[in-house]
């Protein structure tokens, strides 16, 4: 099984945010209630604090709710049980609509300018990534790696073994840090990790916090504990967080000029929705088979691993993933290895919401299909690619299966 941290501080965010919903809005009368729910996300946080030292969102929760005590009077001494406070009535909400226009990226930076050029990276399944250059590979990355990290935001994914000895890896965890930026927003960070898909950052808000444009930065829930969409209208960004099955999925549409801000080009090497997987983490059909042998072989000799949940042929997992993805492109073509090699159905559901994503933020509606894959980086980092014709996927797969 999958590994999950041991640190709990995504729970406690969820309990506070659960108990608390609507409250920054309440009258004088259910200010206690607030204090008592605060105390309680305290007490959580203090559970957890051993196995938590090293966690930017624990440490991002105790400097929160100190101050939060502070800003509503609340002492640190009574009641800890978490009432669920009323919430507030639709249209009624801590966003506010009277933004500058600073805060709003395409009136701000093009306002007498043509419309900015927008790029898409996505990163689901075993895991493959879509890079913003439209490059599409299927990489190892296994523990923690950065997806982002230019002046405006970081995002760092963790991706851990699917099955006991297996090099099939997916994402686990998930940390977006949105840097505090002029009068729009503070620094928020939001946090998401097997079974643990918030509505809200780990402060426990749902906006940028109590800057004049905190409203440019929001989250919206659309199914709840599966899919949420953050909206950074002040970087012109939206970010799609998807949980399917027990793995994670990401999706981004940025503006270039966002993009590329970064102070040092050259310590962007590891930024991988930019420049790519490293070489060394790339996976091709060859490499695969070559690992497959030799996994085949220490089966042979050694102790046997469990098997998959559900055994795929070839035939199979095309006619499972065809279901959804009925395009043979690379989407469809990693939905058809992710089954082979995890034996998990919720991987073809990864790679067509990742299809889906990739629909809704994409802004050349002509590049939606990808039916090149990356073979090798060449040196620079440029990703060179190559044609994949379907029959040789299928050749390949069936000497795999052969090995096994």
């Amino acid at each position: 099984p999958a590994v999950t941290s041991p640190c709990k501080i995504l729970k406690c965010n969820s309990e506070f945010w659960a108990a608390t919903s609507g409250s920054h809005h309440l009258g004088a009368e259910e200010a206690p209630e607030f204090c008592t729910a605060l105390r309680a996300y305290a007490h959580c946080t203090r559970r957890t604090a051993r196995t938590c030292r090293g966690d930017l969102a624990y440490h991002s929760a105790v400097h929160g709710i100190d101050d939060l005590m502070v800003q509503h009077n609340c002492s640190k001494d009574g009641p800890t049980s978490q009432p669920r406070l009323r919430t507030l009535p639709p249209g009624d909400s801590q966003e506010r609509s009277d933004s500058p226009e600073i805060c709003h990226y395409e009136k701000s930076f093009h306002k007498h300018s043509a419309a900015p050029n927008y790029t898409h990276c996505g990163l689901f399944g075993d895991p493959h990534l879509r890079t913003f250059t439209d490059t599409f590979q299927t990489c190892k990355v296994q523990g923690a790696w950065p997806l982002i990290d230019n002046n405006y935001l970081n995002v760092q994914v963790t991706n851990t073994p699917v099955l006991p000895g297996s090099s099939a890896t997916a994402t686990s965890k998930l940390t977006i840090i949105f840097k505090s930026f002029q009068e729009c927003v503070d620094q928020k960070v939001y946090q998401a990790e097997m079974d643990e898909l918030p509505a809200a950052f780990v402060d426990g808000s749902k906006n940028g916090g109590d800057k004049h444009g905190a409203n440019s930065l929001k989250i919206t829930e659309k199914v709840s504990g599966q899919h949420i969409e953050i909206q950074a209208k002040y970087i012109g960004t939206t970010i799609v967080v998807r949980q399917v099955g027990r793995y994670l999925t990401f999706a981004v549409r940025m503006p270039e000029e966002v993009v590329n801000a970064v102070e040092d080009r050259d310590s962007q090497g590891l930024y991988l929705c930019l420049r790519g997987c490293p070489a060394n983490q790339q996976i091709d059909f060859q490499t695969m088979r070559s690992a497959q042998a030799t996994e085949g072989r220490a089966r042979r000799k050694g102790p046997p691993l469990p098997a998959p949940p559900e055994a795929f042929t070839y035939e199979t997992a095309t006619a499972k993933c065809r279901e959804k993805l009925p395009v043979e492109d690379l989407y469809f073509q990693s939905c058809v290895f992710d089954l082979l090699t995890t034996g998990d159905v919720n991987f073809m559901l990864a790679a067509y919401y990742a299809f889906e994503d990739v629909k809704m933020l994409h802004s050349n509606k002509d590049k939606l299909h990808l039916y090149e894959r990356t073979r090798v980086l060449a040196p620079g980092n440029t990703a060179p690619t190559g044609t994949l014709p379907t029959l040789w996927v299928a050749l390949l797969c069936l000497c795999w299966l052969c090995l096994l």
